[in-house]
């Protein structure tokens, strides 16, 4: 994969209870080659083998909140990960509580990880970044669901500046500068010029962002965190005509979710956690349409590179 690629797999794309093909929550998005499990809802570690992603290129995983659709795989995997004789250290990100149910679980069934489990606990409502290192922040989304839940706000950091290779080879420019040089920095040549930066190198990368948001209701809020990103992933559960149910079950039509990309003026939409109620998912797009027009929908099994 390049490492100037966003590719999101999506595991299980479904609310409530699994069916015979149709999977709950679960996505593995593989961002400056990092491999992040978002949810694992129940049927994850089976998703994972269909789709081939190796379990040992997991390191961390992000629970969004504490509904069953969203995390009754997560056993699974973590007892699958001790049977694969894994050592690397797993984090797990999620509300506080998560913590409580793995460990309740292996205590009761006498199970031991051979690995190092972590815990990152989660109750501030407010956005707070969870996850950095040198190439991407991983920030959360508070969302207004019927238990505490949050989103993940993906961003890649901007890179170092593409070096103009032929142009240093002319002007003599020794390669001892190329490091500054990649940082933004000018070069005095032997003769006293000075070379500014953007004569020699080229404009990184644009950085990409992803953010995740199931589930919610329709929730304004959120816009200005999720301003312009590359991907937008946003719970429509609904069709306009359950729309009544948004409010008692903390969910969201097509239409609503459209109506977010478009104010939050996002790349891409996909819509995602669909009330198996619905056979026809292309209603989805339908309604989606007239509010924004880069949308797609999510499928069990499915790649979107970007």
């Amino acid at each position: 994969m390049s490492t100037h690629q966003l590719h999101l797999t999506i595991l299980g794309c479904y609310a409530g209870a699994p069916g015979a093909y149709k999977n709950t929550t679960s996505q593995v998005l593989n961002i400056r080659n990092h491999l992040f499990l978002i949810d694992c809802g129940e049927g994850t570690q089976v998703a994972l083998r269909r789709n081939k992603i190796k379990f040992s290129s997991i390191h961390h995983i992000f629970i969004s909140h504490l509904h069953g659709d969203h995390f009754f795989g997560l056993m699974g995997v973590i007892n699958t990960f001790s049977l694969l004789k894994r050592t690397k250290p797993l984090t797990i990100y999620g509300p506080v509580g998560i913590k409580e149910i793995v460990l309740l679980q292996l205590k009761l069934t006498e199970t031991y990880t051979s690995y190092p489990l972590h815990f990152s606990e989660l109750d501030s409502k407010t956005p707070t970044v969870i996850f950095e290192n040198d190439k991407l922040t991983v920030t959360t989304i508070p969302l207004k669901h019927r238990i505490y839940a949050n989103g993940f706000l993906f961003q890649e950091k901007i890179g170092e500046r593409k070096l103009d290779i032929n142009t240093c080879l002319n002007l003599e420019i020794d390669k001892v500068y190329y490091s500054k040089i990649k940082q933004g920095g000018d070069v005095t040549l032997d003769n006293g010029t000075v070379i500014k930066n953007s004569e020699i190198t080229f404009d990184p990368a644009p950085a990409k962002s992803y953010a995740f948001c199931s589930d919610t209701r329709y929730k304004e809020s959120i816009i200005p965190q999720i301003k312009g990103v590359t991907v937008l992933y946003h719970e429509s559960t609904f069709l306009e005509s359950h729309a009544h149910l948004c409010k008692p079950t903390g969910h969201s039509t097509a239409a609503q979710a459209a109506q977010i990309a478009s104010k939050a003026a996002v790349e891409h939409l996909i819509l995602g956690h669909f009330s198996t109620r619905y056979g026809d998912l292309s209603l989805f797009i339908k309604e989606a349409a007239p509010y924004f027009k880069n949308v797609d929908i999510a499928e069990d099994g499915k790649t979107f590179v970007f």
